[in-house]
């Protein structure tokens, strides 16, 4: 894991790993104060004010910390950055503490970064985020500190308070041991019953202590105290603002996506690090790159999945077509990407298209199409020990299967994640159309629905849909904000998630379930009565705020999107191979922006995320595409996750005898118990509510069980986030 930490404090002394001597009265060690007395302050004279003299063996900092800048605001990388990745300019040599760092891949020239310093000092923050690739910018002007997150989320800011000041950092995790955080159990209580309610979860993380700064914001400190400002347009007015051209925008997303596939291809090449054992030399029946995946270490070069879905082929193309030499390291321009395609063998029914699709694609002479082939050892389910991550996600229960995958890939592989997220249309915005008064804009999609239902064996039913589908944008459009938080949580209360959550929904139930201003998850169903009273408590509570947006479609879109990318930075973590890099180009705030540009009445248009993608790929110069371009993703192999649940029951069982969520007052053991065997034994259950589940019950585990801490270097004892393990819930008399 990556991340980055830094600090700001009242205190202008510090004894910190990072102090650097020499940088003016009151730095460094041996420094005095009137009278001679020494100056204390900060990090290492919080625990012993009254010992000078031992400042070097009590300094704080981050374990494998790389110092990017001392004291008195230090800044330090951690993990296993590449060079190119770490980058820091200085507005004038003579001005050593006006200074910018950029983490990640950024697509800037020196001069571009040097000229958004200047703007940046004079509190112009959206200049550092206009450059193409994936990024966290850190700017320091005098004992101002400012760290930008990105739009989607992705690349998120976290904050504490700490030692007469701030901690910040691009992890919670680190956080939490600086100040030895106890567990949030409201957080990951709204984690499992709200997860795409920012409402509920708030600005909190599953440590009490560490805050979230929101996408699209910036945390910015002064000598310690701090602001939170947003750096883009972010609230709207329920008025109808004049519609933006269609052809301008979908220009503008293929600019965007361009340059974030070019940002990646023409950064440094990077030969993965090859652990031992070492190649053993030919076997029979496997090649160099069997043998290689076999180990785990990725090809040199650049590669991208290829599922056959419109995302991962746009990206595979463009970044096979662009100049550069995605290939290898040696190889001249034009050498071949390579593309990787699962193809599950434990369920090879239902994706038979989308296999023969990639195929289609991988025709392309300037790809080299490799298929990973798994049976059951890849099943959803197994294999569940892996790294700890910052925060639970529903990755975890499929990581060892996606890890397969991506051990074939290459140093540096593009994904399509977050595209549905970002380009398509979330359901609400039928209820912003109505506010907007362009009815006629809803036509398209709710014949497409009223068609589904009738393909689905409802063809009664179908005709019903329009007037059902209308009826529910209409009503959401006139419900406000705080009515509609009201409602929320009262169902909360009431108890009323069970029901719905319990049984599977088609494209028409799932598009009404989406028509509100918050809506309980998969995982709401099992909850307690008491974790959902609480969770209904923050919902009551944010009803009585000014919300970021008065339009539900736009909202919810936003709050869909920040869920997609907190899951893909925790899938990210989960399924980390050695010496590769992730890179989702949907999720740049570029690409982001240019998204948001769209207009709604081209977003809600059935199949308009696969027609965007086309007109990219044609203005690129890819002209031919398969049959069937666009189709319909498939949805998550409900066969395999059963396949996975049934071969995995008795672990999951073993998990589930004393869960630590039941420790914490969140479900009840048994209940849970009974549901993992309906959903072995093929009844309805919502797979994706008991994913969230045994995801988040693993994760207490792993963080319970590490014995290791991200800092060093204090005389005091080791800090470690919940170093009490998870409070036992006490019931309430009654």
């Amino acid at each position: 894991m990556r991340w980055l930490v830094g600090w700001s404090s009242i205190a202008a002394s510090f004894g910190t790993a990072g102090r650097v001597s020499g940088q003016g009265p009151g730095h460094g060690p041996g420094a005095y104060g009137p009278g001679g007395a020494p100056l204390h302050g900060g990090i290492a004279d919080a625990a012993h004010a009254a010992d000078p003299g031992a400042d070097a063996e009590r300094t704080v900092h981050p374990v494998g910390a790389q110092l990017l800048w001392g004291d008195p605001d230090p800044l330090w990388a951690v993990g296993d950055w590449r060079p190119d990745e770490i980058r820091t300019v200085t507005a004038d040599p003579a001005d050593p503490f006006t200074r910018l760092a950029v983490l990640g891949c950024c697509g800037a020239t020196d001069a571009e970064l040097r000229r958004a310093l200047y703007a940046a000092r004079g509190g112009a923050l959206r200049h550092l985020t206009q450059w193409s690739g994936s990024y966290t910018a850190v700017v320091q002007a005098g004992r101002r500190i400012t760290v930008v997150g990105d739009l989607a989320g992705a690349r998120p800011v976290f904050y504490t308070p700490w030692a007469s000041g701030t901690a910040y950092a691009t992890a919670a995790l680190p956080l939490a041991d600086l100040i030895e955080a106890q567990l949030d159990i409201g957080h990951l209580a709204a984690l499992l019953a709200c997860p795409d309610s920012p409402e509920a979860l708030g600005d909190g993380t599953p440590y009490a202590g560490v805050r979230r700064i929101p996408p699209g914001h910036a945390l910015i400190l002064r000598e310690g105290s701090r602001e939170i400002t947003g750096y883009e347009q972010v609230a709207s007015l329920a008025v109808a603002a004049p519609e933006a051209d269609a052809d301008r925008a979908v220009e503008g997303v293929r600019e965007a996506l361009v340059d974030a596939v070019r940002a990646r291809l023409t950064a440094p090449r990077h030969a993965p690090d090859i652990p031992p054992p070492y190649d053993p030399g030919p076997v029979p029946g496997m090649g160099p790159a069997d043998r290689r995946a076999a180990r785990g270490a990725p090809a040199p070069g650049v590669g991208s999945d290829l599922s056959g879905g419109s995302a991962s082929a746009t990206l595979a193309l463009l970044a096979a077509g662009l100049p550069g030499a995605p290939g290898s390291l040696t190889s001249p321009a034009g050498a071949r990407l390579l593309a990787v395609t699962f193809n599950d063998l434990a369920t090879p029914q239902g994706r038979e298209d989308e296999l023969e699709r990639a195929r289609a694609i991988a025709a392309d002479p300037r790809l080299h199409h490799v298929v990973v082939a798994a049976a059951a050892e890849a099943l959803p389910y197994t294999d569940l020990d892996g790294p700890l991550t910052d925060e639970p996600g529903p990755s975890l229960v499929f990581a060892a299967r996606e890890r397969r995958r991506l051990a074939a890939g290459a140093a540096d592989h593009f994904t399509g994640h977050g595209a549905r997220q970002v380009l398509d249309a979330h359901p609400a915005r039928m209820a912003d159309l109505l506010m907007d008064r362009r009815r006629r804009h809803l036509l398209r999609p709710v014949a497409a629905l009223a068609r589904s239902a009738s393909a689905a064996g409802a063809a009664g039913e179908s005709l019903l849909v329009p007037l059902t589908v209308y009826s529910a944008a209409r009503r959401l459009a006139r419900t406000t904000y705080r009515a509609g938080m009201e409602a929320a949580a009262a169902r909360l209360r009431e108890g009323g998630v069970t029901e719905r959550t319990s049984r599977s929904s088609g494209p028409v139930d799932a598009s009404l379930a989406a028509l509100t201003w918050s809506r309980p998850g998969p995982a709401a169903g099992w909850l307690t009565g008491e974790a959902l009273a609480e969770v209904s408590i923050r919902l009551s509570a944010a009803a009585g705020r000014p919300p970021l947006s008065l339009r539900p479609g736009e909202a919810r879109a936003r709050s869909v999107l920040a869920r997609q990318a907190a899951d893909h930075r925790v899938f990210e973590q989960a399924v980390e191979v050695r010496s590769q890099r992730l890179h989702a180009p949907f999720l740049d705030n570029q690409v982001v922006r240019a998204a948001r540009a769209l207009p709604e009445s081209l977003r809600v248009q059935p199949g308009a995320r696969a027609e965007i993608l086309r007109s990219v790929l044609y203005s690129a110069g890819v002209r031919e595409l398969p049959p069937g371009w666009g189709a319909t993703a498939h949805t998550p192999n409900e066969t395999a996750t059963r396949l996975g649940l049934r071969a995995a029951l008795s672990d999951l069982l073993d998990l589930f005898a004393a869960p630590l969520l039941a420790d914490a007052g969140l479900i009840e053991a048994r209940v849970v118990r009974q549901a993992l065997i309906d959903a072995a034994d093929g009844r309805p259950v919502p797979l994706d509510g008991l994913a969230e589940l045994v995801s988040m019950e693993l994760w207490l585990h792993r963080l319970l069980a590490r014995r290791g801490t991200c800092w060093t270097g204090t005389s005091a004892a080791r800090r470690r986030a919940v170093p009490e393990g998870v409070p036992v819930h006490r019931p309430a008399l009654s």
